[in-house]
């Protein structure tokens, strides 16, 4: 295509930004190396000028000043009609000329930082005044003119478009052009959506604070992995990062030392193992290792070492071990990795830091994948979590609270151990998927139940499984993600040797169940809170 070897040279440029990251040298580099003449405005031609940068101010051209505190700047045909005229159509060109429009070769323009305003706790007033509208016009301009016009919207890409410029001698090429106009289109797309998520969370609010969920919601992903497929073959499948990038270690963050690329299934199963081993703090609780096997945890613990809890939670499930993802809590050591790798088949191994020594000891295993997440912070900042349906998307706050409170509703309390053991439980059943029952001891699961459409079942399953493992179930506790509908459950437990259970309460069978504990002699601890996880 004639357009795709299309070239075409940067003699004027118009620059506005906000973010003035590099501009000084960038713009330095267009004025005295390719000869580009530049127009600005208001702050920006400021700081070129302090710089020693010649610029021209806009209102020079187009012969308005700024005005209204700003609000009026580029809006002008001055401005869009030199990024919109086709250099190549003698009409456009033939009305630039009568009417003194000057072609404008190159955009560079960062928009007012609504987002950071919002997320930074601004009053009504400050947010709306931080909606830039000249600078997405302008983009949307330039990027529709990308056969002819170049448009920067990101600081990071200054030395792209100055390579580019010197491998074509002060041109840019087609390609390049049509990759900035994608990126223009996505900014404008996203910053239409923050403005328009904002107003929707407050609309019906009349002290105007964001409260709650949106009328309208849009969120921005960017391609990240391209997949051989989905959960199965026959399933084309991509992986997609926030544009705004993840708040805290995640997998769309963490670094891959070595391995095949993540499948679909891979992501979705690390994703579980790593927010899982996220619960247990490394300084207070100690090493903690979650192996997982279909996003299901099928073992969890902790123990004196890396070592020690890998080793404890691979013995609750040695079979669903096979194949699994195994996430640590800290910092992964070679003695570890090696016995990982030696002992098992294992897809991925994530842990906040890697060692050089576990590094080496899975490279001898080269198809394992593993990744370096970087520390998480003791408290995760609050997130949505999404999941489509047909025709709609169902949208929520995560997950991420533990329990309402503590409270101890049999005759018998649980003891300090049981305690600690109850926790330790609730959190490991908080993602399991519904229905869950976990069964552990001293800092390690003993069983675990999953998915199933019974409770009861799930705490069959649980306690059968521990058996197969060599386990002893007795004098261990169970966690059940919520309420038991029936004191079946409950029985069950007890008749397995069980002496405390955490629930969150709430069923109108309650009082069955606590009787049913007390019979049974079995401490139990509501939660208040349940943690469903479909």
């Amino acid at each position: 295509m004639a357009e795709e070897k299309a070239r075409h040279a940067i003699r004027r440029a118009l620059i506005s930004v906000s973010d003035k990251t590099g501009l000084e040298e960038f713009a330095r580099t267009l004025a005295q190396k390719w000869g580009v003449e530049i127009v600005s405005t208001g702050g920006t031609a400021r700081a070129l000028a302090e710089a020693g940068i010649a610029v021209r101010d806009v209102a020079d051209v187009t012969g308005f000043p700024e005005m209204m505190n700003g609000r009026l700047k580029t809006l002008h045909p001055k401005v869009h009609g030199g990024l919109l005229a086709l250099r190549d159509d003698e009409s456009h060109m033939a009305a630039a000329e009568a009417h003194g429009i000057a072609m404008i070769d190159l955009l560079v323009v960062n928009l007012y930082p609504f987002e950071e305003t919002v997320a930074g706790g601004g009053d009504f007033a400050t947010c709306i005044e931080n909606i830039d509208i000249g600078g997405p016009a302008m983009i949307r301009a330039a990027a529709k003119n990308h056969g002819h016009v170049t448009v920067i919207v990101d600081p990071a890409d200054y030395d792209k478009l100055l390579g580019d410029m010197d491998q074509h001698g002060g041109t840019t090429c087609a390609k390049l052009r049509r990759k900035m106009a994608q990126k223009a289109f996505a900014l404008t797309a996203r910053y239409d959506g923050a403005i328009s998520n904002w107003l929707g969370a407050i609309v019906d609010n009349p002290d105007g604070k964001a409260e709650g969920l949106p009328r309208t919601f849009t969120m921005q992903f960017t391609k990240r992995q391209a997949m051989r497929y989905g959960e199965n073959p026959h399933q084309e499948a991509a992986f997609f990062e926030a544009a705004r990038g993840a708040g805290e270690a995640c997998i769309a963050t963490a670094r891959q030392f070595q391995g095949k690329a993540l499948s679909y299934n891979n992501i979705a199963d690390t994703d579980a193992a790593l927010e899982c081993v996220k619960q247990f703090d490394r300084e207070t609780e100690g090493p903690a290792c979650v192996i997982v096997k279909h996003a299901n945890p099928c073992g969890v613990a902790l123990g004196e070492s890396m070592l020690a809890a890998y080793e404890r939670a691979f013995a609750t499930d040695p079979e669903s071990a096979f194949g699994g993802i195994i996430a640590f809590n800290g910092l992964l050591d070679g003695e570890t990795a090696a016995a990982v790798v030696e002992r098992q088949f294992v897809e991925v191994i994530v842990a906040p830091e890697v060692s050089e020594a576990a590094a080496e000891a899975v490279a001898k295993k080269k198809n394992v994948r593993l990744l370096e997440t970087g520390a998480w912070p003791a408290e995760p900042a609050a997130r949505l979590d999404c999941r489509t349906v047909n025709g709609g998307l169902l949208v929520q706050e995560a997950d991420l609270a533990l329990y309402d409170k503590l409270e101890v509703v049999s005759a018998r309390a649980p003891s300090e151990a049981e305690m600690a053991d109850l926790l330790f439980a609730w959190k490991v059943a908080k993602f399991v998927k519904s229905n869950a029952i976990v069964y552990a001891r001293a800092g390690q699961t003993i069983g675990v139940g999953a998915g199933q459409m019974s409770r009861v079942n799930s705490a069959r399953i649980a306690a059968i499984k521990a058996e197969h493992a060599g386990l002893e179930i007795e004098g261990s506790v169970v966690a059940s993600d919520a309420f038991f509908p029936f004191a079946d459950g409950l029985e069950q437990a007890a008749s397995v040797g069980a002496t405390a259970v955490i629930q969150p309460g709430g069923s109108i069978r309650d009082e069955e169940v606590i009787a049913a504990a007390d019979k049974a002699g079995i401490a139990m601890v509501f939660t208040g809170m349940r943690h469903f996880r479909h």
